[in-house]
C-alpha cells in the first residue's frame, strides 16, 4: 500500500487526547512499552489487561471486498495495512467502535479491530491492541448488532434477539446468548445499563418497552414509533427513526422517558430518514431525505433541517459547527452550511462509477467521520481518501490499496 500525505495529520486530535489524559488521569501509567504485570488491585486508572493505553485516538478502518472476500485493515496511525482472513459474501459491514461485523447470509463474522476508546464523560482513554478473529454469530446477511459497554445486542429480520456478553468478545470468542423475550420490530439498542426494544404489539405502531439486561422489562414509557427505521445512540440519548420523525428516549435516575421531535411537516416515505450516520460522541445526526436533499437532526435543539443538494450518495458531519459533507453522483464531495444550506466548499472529482445511495451496510462509497478527519472509500479507484473537513476539505492523504475497499467502517473512536 502506498500513502500519499498533503500534511501531518492528527496534531489537533493528539493535544486535546494530552491535554485530557493530563488534567484528568494524573498518576496513571502511560508507558505504553512497559510491562503488563500490575495486578487488579493496584493497577492505576484506565488500566487494561492486554492493551496499550495511548495518548491518542487510534483509529483504523476496516476494509472488505465482498467479491473476492479480501479483507483488511487499515492502522491510519502507522499507515499501514493489515491481512485478516477472507470474508467473502458480505452484503454488510457494521461497527460498535472496536468490533467489526461482517454481515452474511450464513452469519455474522466478529473481527476485533484491536482499537477503541472508552469515554468517562470528562476524559477519555484511547486503546490499542492485537486485530483478532473471534467467530461467528448465527443468523443471516439481515442481522442488525448494537453494543454497549457490558452487551451485544443482535435482532434478526424476524424480530427475534440475543444478547450477547461483551466480555466474552473482548476475550476473543463469542459465548453463549441469553434470547430477548418478545418480537421486536426495530432493532434492540443497549443504553444506560438497559436494553431499549419497540415491540410489535400488532398495533400499527411498536410500543417503546425498556429491559434490564437479562431480559426482564422493567420500564413501558408511554410511547410508540410507526414503522420504526434507523437508530443511533448520543449523548442526549436514543434517536429511533419513525414515520412522521424521531423519537428520543433518555434516562435520567434511572427513569426512562421519550419525547417526539416531528419533522413538522408532510414527509413522503421515500424522504424520510431512515439510516442515520454521525460522528461518536456529536449530537447532530444526517440522513439522505430522497435523491437531492440530506436531513440534519439537531438532537439538542430537537429540530430537523433539510438541506437542498445534488444527487446524494453518502452523507456525514462532525457536528458542532462543522460542514455537512456530502458526497455526489458527480464523484465530488461537497461542503455545505447545515445553517444557511449554502454550499461552502468542494473537492475535484474523487471517484468514478458513483453509485446511488443504499440502505445502511450495502456495498459503496460512505463517509465516515471522527474528532479531526473523515475518511471516502473509492472501491473502483481502490484507495481511501482522508480528509480535512476544517480545511475546505482539503485531502490529506490518500492511501492506495490492493484491494477493492467496496465497505468500510472506522474503529477506534
Amino acid at each position: 500500500m502506498h500513502v500519499r500525505s498533503n500534511s501531518t495529520p492528527w496534531a489537533p486530535a493528539a493535544l486535546v487526547a494530552v491535554s485530557l489524559l493530563t488534567t484528568s488521569c494524573a498518576g496513571q501509567n502511560d508507558d505504553a512499552s512497559a510491562p503488563k504485570t500490575t495486578t487488579s488491585a493496584s493497577a492505576p486508572h484506565g488500566y487494561v489487561e492486554g492493551a496499550q493505553e495511548k495518548a491518542e485516538q487510534q483509529s483504523r478502518l476496516l476494509l472488505n471486498d465482498p467479491g473476492t472476500g479480501n479483507t483488511q485493515v487499515l492502522d491510519l496511525i502507522t499507515g499501514k495495512t493489515h491481512e485478516v482472513s477472507r470474508t467473502t459474501g458480505t452484503t454488510g459491514l457494521t461497527t460498535d467502535g472496536r468490533f467489526g461485523y461482517f454481515h452474511t447470509s450464513g452469519g455474522t463474522h466478529v473481527l476485533d479491530g484491536g482499537a477503541w476508546m472508552v469515554d468517562h464523560g470528562d476524559h477519555i482513554h484511547y486503546y490499542r491492541a492485537a486485530i483478532r478473529e473471534v467467530g461467528e454469530l448465527p443468523g443471516d446477511s439481515g442481522a442488525r448488532v448494537r453494543s454497549d459497554a457490558a452487551v451485544t445486542a443482535v435482532t434478526d429480520e424476524d424480530g427475534r434477539a440475543s444478547v450477547y456478553r461483551r466480555a466474552e468478545l473482548e476475550k476473543g470468542k463469542v459465548g453463549s446468548p441469553h434470547a430477548l423475550p418478545g418480537t421486536h420490530a426495530g432493532v434492540v439498542v443497549p443504553y444506560a445499563e438497559h436494553l431499549l426494544s419497540l415491540t410489535d404489539s400488532g398495533q400499527d405502531a411498536a410500543q417503546l418497552a425498556v429491559y434490564d439486561r437479562e431480559g426482564k422489562r422493567v420500564a413501558s414509557p408511554d410511547a410508540a414509533c410507526e414503522d420504526p427505521r434507523g437508530d443511533a445512540v448520543t449523548r442526549r440519548g436514543v434517536v429511533l427513526g419513525c414515520t412522521d420523525g424521531a423519537l428520543l428516549v433518555r434516562e435520567t435516575d434511572g427513569a426512562f422517558t421519550a419525547q417526539r421531535i416531528p419533522y413538522g411537516e408532510d414527509v413522503p416515505a421515500k424522504e424520510r430518514a431512515t439510516v442515520f450516520r454521525h460522528r461518536p460522541g456529536s449530537d447532530t445526526l444526517t440522513a439522505a431525505a430522497g435523491d437531492r436533499a440530506v436531513w440534519v437532526l439537531d438532537v439538542t435543539e430537537r429540530t430537523w433541517t433539510r438541506v437542498k443538494t445534488g444527487p446524494v450518495v453518502s452523507a456525514n458531519t462532525a457536528g458542532e459547527g462543522s460542514v455537512l459533507i456530502v458526497l455526489e453522483t458527480d464523484g465530488s464531495l461537497h461542503g455545505y452550511d447545515i445553517t444557511t444550506g449554502k454550499q461552502v466548499s468542494k473537492t475535484k472529482r474523487l471517484l468514478t462509477g458513483v453509485p446511488k445511495s443504499g440502505t445502511e451496510g450495502n456495498a459503496g462509497p460512505v463517509i465516515e467521520v471522527d474528532r479531526s478527519r473523515a475518511y471516502l472509500n473509492d472501491p473502483q479507484g481502490k484507495r481511501v481518501y482522508e480528509i480535512d473537513y476544517n480545511d475546505n476539505l482539503r485531502i490529506a492523504r490518500t492511501f492506495d490499496l490492493d484491494i477493492e475497499p467496496a465497505l468500510m467502517v472506522e474503529t477506534g473512536r
